[in-house]
């Protein structure tokens, strides 16, 4: 693939034209053609992105519904920034068309794989955010998720319920850290461990960082419940 067509076919379907191509495609290399090819992936873009992307989200959701409560906003921004809804978003953008894998990814349909369209899709907001600044970032993370309306009732995943319970003991939120990861590129396990106060209480495995996360999370809720039981 010619790098410079594929690249301004994305531009034209994500609406932004980057003043650093090398930024976007960056954001569209898997780790498995880093690898063999040499060159920066896009897992340190991700991470940014990811940031960036609870940070847009956080601030549509507080203007948008000026009467929920934080933690009716919680749930209605994990429904949001969750794998799925990233994953949608991506194809939407036709990403997965243009990633750069190597030849093993691309034969076991990694092209449309969730985790990898998902990660692809915090690696070009952030992308977009080094590139345009919080404006641009924002207007992507737009186009990425509409309405900002979930719809129908949100789920309560791990990460949340956790949060939730902390803020009503009086407590800082937790945080996560990935202490591992193992296997090819193509079947990448992630380790995450969840921290209250700074320490570990729940440590979790999973296809992606944040399968790993709601791990971890699920292990720490238990903790907690055996700690006040």
């Amino acid at each position: 693939m010619d790098d410079r067509l594929g690249l301004a076919a994305v531009e034209r379907v994500l609406g932004y034209r980057f003043g650093n191509p090398a930024l976007l495609l960056q954001a569209l290399t898997h780790p498995s053609y880093a690898a063999q090819h040499g060159g920066a992936d896009n897992q340190r873009l991700e991470y940014l992105g990811d940031a960036v992307l609870q940070l847009c989200v956080s601030r549509r959701l507080y203007d948008l519904y000026p009467n929920l409560p934080e933690g009716q906003l919680s749930r209605r921004r994990a429904a949001l920034v969750c794998e799925a809804s990233l994953c949608r978003a991506a194809r939407r953008f036709g990403l997965g068309g243009a990633l750069r894998l190597d030849h093993g990814e691309s034969a076991t349909g990694g092209r449309d794989k969730p985790s990898i369209l998902a990660d692809a899709m915090e690696a070009v907001i952030a992308a977009a955010y080094l590139d345009g600044g919080l404006d641009a970032a924002t207007a992507l993370v737009d186009q990425a998720l509409g309405r900002y309306d979930p719809g129908g009732d949100q789920p309560v995943d791990a990460k949340t319920t956790l949060q939730e319970r902390l803020q009503a003991q009086g407590r800082p939120a937790p945080s996560y850290l990935i202490v591992g990861e193992q296997g090819p590129p193509h079947a990448r396990v992630f380790t995450a461990q969840a921290l209250l106060d700074g320490q570990p209480c729940g440590q979790g495995s999973g296809a992606s960082k944040k399968q790993a996360e709601q791990q971890a999370a699920q292990q720490a809720l238990a903790a907690l419940d055996t700690s006040q039981g």
